[in-house]
């Protein structure tokens, strides 16, 4: 599995970089996640806690290539607000995090949001396009 981080800040130019590499792979996912609180060093979202590692158990586990992009949405305040970039975006559309995009031919293929991310047999079912 390859890894793509990025923020707010850097998301255009790593997303350019993604969907350059997409066609070489199996599949390719991106992650809406929230960003790290600096005073515990751990994600202000619990439910980006919760799926986080079983996503990351599921797609290392998974024979494919897979390229994932990890983009973080920013502090609880930044993405709190209505007219956040990726909430207002027409491609993401995104409504809570963590969300898991399939992205297949430039486009969302498929999704899991915030309420399902954690789910064995969705992500399952998302990397492997059943």
């Amino acid at each position: 599995m390859k890894v793509f981080e990025a923020n707010l800040c850097s998301f255009d130019g790593v997303f350019e970089k993604f969907r350059a590499e997409a066609p070489q792979n199996k599949a390719n996912l991106i992650l809406f996640l929230a960003d790290k609180d600096p005073a515990t060093s751990r994600s202000w979202c619990p439910d980006c806690v919760r799926a986080e590692p079983v996503i990351y158990k599921k797609l290392e586990s998974s024979p494919d290539d897979i390229l994932l992009l990890r983009a973080y949405v920013g502090d609880r305040p930044t993405w709190r607000n209505p007219q956040h970039q990726w909430r207002v975006d027409p491609k993401f559309k995104l409504t809570g995090v963590p969300t898991l995009i399939r992205w297949e031919n430039d486009a969302v293929k498929g999704r899991l949001e915030d309420h399902e991310a954690h789910l064995e047999h969705k992500i399952e079912a998302l990397v492997t396009d059943k």
